[in-house]
């Protein structure tokens, strides 16, 4: 039967090619959407721990609640012994300090006074250091626009965006404005090296790279750090996992009301990050839900002219004995058949679109000039697993729905008319 059915709506393309292009292009467009809501959950996830949250931060609890004014005089201290007590309960994580900071990075001319001079946010890292991670997470090889990297101390980067406003050239001397741990001014010396770009808006505007041991000087936080990030060894993020250890790790101190205590956060605890990836969750199944309704009214209505196109063949079928029931469900494996096809199609389309955009991506800059998060310029989609099987969702159930629907007509048809019918 299945056989015979195939081979009908293979033939009357009248009857199928309609339903199957809109199932096609109804899966196309789930099937791109949903890659391009993945690829910017996980490129929003991936900025967000790589350059501010980490997979998991600990702070002292004084530091979180003033986190985003970067208060190092808040700072952890013994960090030293803070990161082997992580490095052994967590061996699963790479534990790495961080000190945030911010002030004015002052350019001198050749008498040593100051030609230009800008705000800057800054982020010192373990860049020296022989086992550091830090190179592979903060990708600084690929954001390298001009120059090269630091290869001893008392060399930082700055961002290109940067280094073209203050007409800065790499190997040019540039001073840092600051305040130390303790709040006293704090005025150092470093040469820039190479300039670079992340494609992240809030950083290319005004950042600069340091190593971690010069900022520890520089602002007098010897042994001290604003934050450790805590990155899972395959630099993928579980949530799940992330909120155990978190909880794990501050449950040793709840009952402590010191300040200075460490306090450790996931990522998603940071930035909005929470309401942020729940909305992209919403987003999928609404999508599916959007595209799955409308399919479902057009294939409705073309069910329905389909069926007054086909009056006179379902009412021979029953004139002949065939019962209601039977007609029913050979229209309903037909509606799956063509689901089936056009799900497939729309699939083979919306992945080969995805996986082009996973490459180049499209330019959002425009739209995140002024983001309170961490935001890319560009957006990439991601093909995932289940982007292989998104569009069937819809694709099946829309058809299925909407013959279901249209198809009850059939069990309004009086016998006792048939013949009445066909001799008209």
């Amino acid at each position: 039967m299945i056989k015979f059915l195939f081979k009908g709506v293979m033939r009357d393309k009248s009857r199928s090619l309609f339903p199957f292009l809109t199932v096609m292009v109804g899966v196309l467009l789930t099937v791109f959407l949903y890659c391009y809501i993945k690829g910017g959950e996980t490129l929003i996830i991936k900025l967000n721990a790589n350059y501010e949250t980490g997979h998991l931060k600990v702070m002292t609890r004084a530091y979180a609640q003033e986190s985003g004014q970067t208060p190092n005089d808040l700072a952890l201290a013994d960090v030293g012994s803070l990161i082997k007590e992580l490095e052994a309960r967590f061996p699963e994580f790479i534990w790495t300090p961080r000190i945030k900071f911010a002030g004015l990075l002052d350019i001198p001319d050749e008498k040593g006074e100051t030609l230009s001079q800008a705000q800057v946010a800054g982020i010192a890292a373990n860049l020296l250091s022989p086992s550091t991670k830090e190179w592979i997470i903060l990708d600084l090889q690929k954001a390298l626009v001009r120059g090269r990297m630091p290869e001893r101390t008392g060399e930082v980067l700055v961002s290109d965006e940067l280094a073209i406003k203050l007409k800065i050239q790499p190997g040019q001397t540039a001073t840092l404005i600051s305040s130390t741990m303790y709040g006293s001014m704090s005025m150092t010396n470093f040469t820039v090296v190479g300039t670079i770009r992340f494609g992240v808006r809030a950083m290319d505007q005004a950042a600069i790279i340091a190593d971690f041991a010069d900022i520890q000087n520089a602002l007098d936080m010897k042994d001290a750090a604003g934050e450790i990030l805590g990155f899972f060894n395959n630099y993928i993020y579980r949530r799940q996992d992330s909120k155990e250890i978190a909880a794990a790790f501050n449950a040793r101190n709840q009952n402590e009301k010191d300040e200075f205590l460490p306090k450790m956060v996931t990522l998603v605890d940071q930035n909005n990050l929470n309401s942020l990836l729940d909305q992209f969750a919403y987003s999928t199944g609404i999508l599916t839900a959007i595209f799955l309704t409308a399919m479902s009214l057009v294939l409705w209505n073309a069910g329905l002219i389909g069926n007054l196109r086909r009056y006179g063949e379902i009412g021979v079928r029953l004139a002949i004995g065939e019962n209601k029931s039977h007609v029913y469900r050979s229209m309903i494996y037909e509606s799956l058949i063509i689901g089936f096809f056009g799900s497939a199609a729309g699939t083979a389309v919306g992945l080969a679109v995805s996986y082009y955009l996973q490459i180049k991506g499209i330019n959002i800059s425009s739209l995140v000039k002024s983001a309170a998060i961490m935001m890319p310029s560009v957006i990439h989609s991601r093909v995932t697993p289940f982007s292989y099987f998104v569009g069937f969702i819809p694709g099946f159930l829309a058809t299925l729905l909407g013959t279901s629907i249209s198809g009850i007509g059939i069990y309004k048809r009086q016998t006792s008319q048939l013949f009445k019918e066909l001799e008209t």
